[in-house]
């Protein structure tokens, strides 16, 4: 199945990054297993229920050794296909324990089923569907020292960098970022890792209070070993817009500086993907904000500010 859904001679109507394949085929692995099992095996609960998830790991463990597919990709996609193959041998428990004489040929439906519901899917028009990824920090520091982390983030070192989620899914990690000049039009460039850089500019701008830009990463420029096809930002499914920095006056001298972002999924499971797209995303600005904080508090000229 991940054979023929990833053929590029037929993607029109078979794609991995569709609900047939990524509820179905698991959905129809653990069916497969119930069937295979003895009745005994099949009417314990807890068999049903975890036995299909063994092909499961089978499976991403070979795809992950062939190169079909990347760590951070699975990832993601492991609470689906687990849930989903559990329930694929729910199903086919309750015929195999009720001694359905045609078991076998409701068993090769359900297996076979991906096949049938996905050309149906890919006829279905995808409509991409915008988020906004928030996050915040306050900041015990003059507005002038907060401002200019802002616009100019000197280099990140691995020590600096906390964002541990987008690190243990192999994503890129922020170096720098590089503003021309303060002000409407400005050219800013983010600098992570792996080849990865964001070309930003600046749409609006009110110093020390605002900084709004528009974000283009271009997919062809990032290396293909940097991350996989299926979340490459700037790709087909995944792709970053607008980000804006805004920056609060509080009590006892602090300041809350606030990061937006808004991004795009194109996808039939956007209910599904914008939970970990979001996730990625705030991972990505918390880390940013931190190292912000650290420096303006800090005013240290190690630090490049």
């Amino acid at each position: 199945m991940r054979f023929v859904f990833g053929l590029n001679t037929v993607e029109a109507i078979y794609s991995v990054m569709g609900l047939s394949f990524l509820f179905l085929v698991p959905f129809g692995i653990g069916a497969l297993t119930i069937y295979l099992s003895s009745k005994e095996n099949a009417a314990r609960r807890v068999y049903r229920i975890f036995m299909p998830w063994v092909p499961i790991v089978a499976f991403f463990l070979l795809t992950l050794l062939l190169g079909w597919e990347g760590w951070a990709c699975w990832l993601m996609v492991l609470p689906l296909f687990l849930v989903a193959a559990s329930l694929g041998g729910k199903v086919a428990a309750r015929y195999k324990l009720k001694g359905e004489k045609k078991e076998r040929i409701y068993v090769s439906l359900i297996a076979l089923l991906p096949l049938v519901v996905s050309p149906a899917e890919q006829l279905i028009k995808k409509i991409p569907g915008q988020y906004r990824a928030y996050t915040y920090i306050d900041i015990h520091a003059s507005k002038e020292n907060i401002w200019r982390n802002v616009t100019r983030v000197g280099e990140i070192t691995a020590k600096q960098d906390k964002g541990w989620f987008t690190r243990m899914l192999g994503f890129p990690r922020p170096i720098k970022a590089e503003l021309n000049y303060e002000g409407v039009g400005a050219y800013r460039k983010a600098v992570f890792d792996k080849g990865l850089v964001f070309d930003e500019t600046v749409t609006a701008y009110s110093h020390q209070r605002s900084m709004h830009f528009v974000i283009k990463a271009d997919p062809y420029n990032i290396p293909s070993t940097t991350m996989d096809e299926h979340v490459v930002i700037g790709g087909k499914y995944f792709d970053v817009l607008t980000g804006a920095y805004e920056l609060q006056p509080m009590a006892n001298g602090y300041y809350r500086l606030h990061l937006y972002s808004y991004f795009k999924l194109t996808t039939s499971f956007n209910f599904y993907a914008s939970w970990w797209a979001s996730w990625i995303m705030k991972d990505i600005q918390n880390n940013i904000l931190q190292v912000i904080r650290q420096r303006a508090e800090s005013a240290s000229p190690e630090h490049g500010i």
